[in-house]
């Protein structure tokens, strides 16, 4: 029986182990707390998974909280005039739909079934000098958390990584109280609410430790005025503060959240960091090799929403390489080819992203502005977020945006 070492206990990790436990392999988790300090600790993460990534979760029965959680029916695009008022909004169908579950909800519950099924949990930090001891135990180490000492095992790829500092300064809240957008009273959606020039504002439906809830999610131009959580206010604090800018620049979507209250005392996060693409091959002081996998090697900026989605996908895509390996060595030019197959899906997504984050080109604001008069373009740029590939055919590329607009003339 193979053995296999993961370090790091979120979307991506847990499902692969889980998966692999599924496949007979002997599986060792390493997290840095229990599932109990997960429940009890601070929000860690936004997150809407769409149908793609929640298929995966259906197929290895890890869709435990599937019946109880809002269905996300539809994205909702909105711009901002400089008086406050909407200059633009429209809404996008999906075509199956998304959900969100609070991660404190997920990875506690993933935990506590990785050792149900099996699975040996250790709580343990891991640094770079317990790893170098640790991985010799086993045919395989996965790292799989996205931040700490450990990813300085792997080298940023800087041609791939076109940013050196975060593109946006990240604001939260999990909040109860949040009523439906009045021309959709019967339709829970994703909210993308651009300020041009300032950030944007996603509201998103969610499922937290309390039930069913929505997230205020701002994402700021850093040093503008959505900038202001650096001082790390208290929970209420900044919701207050949350609440204060969408009174400001935002006022439709405070209407219906001007009654909002914290779904508990922690819930509430703020930071940021830099979009990057690491190489997957990681080398102890030992000379053991490691493979990084979701955040470690590819994160992106969560304005397009796919943390979730592309951790999903890669322990997905890696569960493949894995099984197709057999009893042969996971080598170097393994743990290359294992990535390089994600990276196939990820590298749109990346592309994607990035662009997202620079002011819209005048092939997107016409894209933008179409979605308003023509509901099949709002519902193919709302089904995208399920599966990002699609953007290269239409989106991402003037002469193609050009061809495909063309067509509804």
């Amino acid at each position: 029986m193979r053995k296999v070492l993961i370090v790091g206990a979120g979307q991506s990790g847990l499902q692969l182990a889980l998966t692999l436990l599924e496949n007979g392999y002997d599986v060792t988790v390493m997290s840095a707390r229990t599932p109990e300090e997960i429940r009890g600790g601070f929000v860690m993460s936004t997150q809407c998974m769409f149908d793609a990534a929640l298929q995966h979760e259906r197929d290895h029965k890890l869709n435990l909280w599937e019946d109880e959680t809002v269905k996300v029916e539809g994205l909702g695009v909105s711009i901002a005039a400089p008086d406050a008022s909407r200059a633009l909004d429209w809404f996008g169908p999906l075509d199956a739909y998304a959900q969100s579950v609070d991660q404190r909800v997920k990875m506690a519950g993933w935990l506590d079934l990785f050792e149900k099924r099996g699975g040996k949990l250790v709580i343990h930090g891991v640094a770079t000098s317990d790893l170098n001891a640790l991985a010799k135990l086993f045919d395989l180490t996965v790292v799989a958390a996205g931040k700490g000492e450990l990813v300085q095992l792997f080298d940023r790829i800087p041609e791939l990584s076109p940013y050196t500092t975060p593109q946006r300064a990240l604001s939260l809240a999990y909040v109860h109280g949040v009523e439906l957008r009045p021309e959709h009273p019967d339709k829970a959606a994703v909210r993308f609410n651009i300020i041009p020039g300032v950030g944007e504002l996603f509201m998103i439906p969610a499922y937290t430790l309390s039930g069913n809830c929505d997230i205020m999610f701002y994402e700021g131009i850093p040093g503008g005025p959505l900038d202001v959580f650096s001082d790390r206010p208290g929970p209420q604090e900044h919701l207050d503060r949350i609440l204060e800018l969408t009174k400001q620049f935002l006022p439709w979507e405070y209407e219906r959240s001007r009654n909002a209250e914290l779904t508990d005392a922690r819930a509430t996060l703020a930071g940021g960091y830099t979009p990057v693409v690491r190489n997957p091959v990681g080398q102890l002081p030992s000379g053991a090799l490691v493979l990084g996998m979701a955040d470690v090697v590819v994160a992106n900026d969560p304005i397009t929403g796919q943390g979730s989605n592309n951790a999903s996908k890669c322990a997905a895509s890696y569960l493949d390489s894995i099984l197709a390996r057999g009893d042969k060595p996971f080598d170097a030019e393994w743990m290359q080819g294992a990535f390089d197959s994600y990276w196939e899906y990820a590298q749109h997504v990346t592309t994607w992203t990035n662009a997202m984050l620079q002011p819209p080109p005048p092939h997107v604001m016409q894209i933008i502005g179409a979605a308003g008069q023509i509901p099949a373009v709002a519902q193919r740029f709302a089904n995208g977020f399920s599966d990002p590939t699609d953007f290269q055919h239409w989106f991402l590329d003037p002469a193609k945006t050009e061809e495909y607009l063309g067509s509804f003339a």
